[in-house]
């Protein structure tokens, strides 16, 4: 009967092999209304003017809090095993020009 029950609440997630392949993104630009936060995926490059976002993403105020909590314990975990990461988070996103010459027209 319990087993029953484990199935009744089981949701079975599909991962295509076009979603499987994943999508590159080095940035990530996030904002926000009373009723919805979205995240936009970027994929910034060097040299080139516009960055295309890659993938935007829309959830709720309490998924997003949810999104938060589960990259946290999933940082942690990544730390745990492989090191502490060692990057300036309070400092600037991303240098724009990736430490390389400014693009000029």
């Amino acid at each position: 009967m319990e087993k029953k029950a484990q199935n009744k609440n089981r949701l079975d997630i599909e991962l295509t092999n076009e979603i499987a392949q994943g999508i590159y993104s080095n940035l990530a630009v996030i904002s926000h209304s009373a009723s919805e936060f979205i995240v936009d995926f970027v994929r910034v490059m060097p040299g080139v003017p516009k960055a295309p976002v890659k993938s935007r993403i829309v959830l709720t105020p309490d998924n997003a809090k949810r999104l938060l909590k589960a990259l946290k314990d999933n940082i942690s975990k990544y730390e745990s095993t492989f090191g502490e990461l060692k990057g300036n988070f309070d400092g600037p996103v991303m240098p724009m020009n990736f430490g390389g010459p400014t693009p000029e027209a």
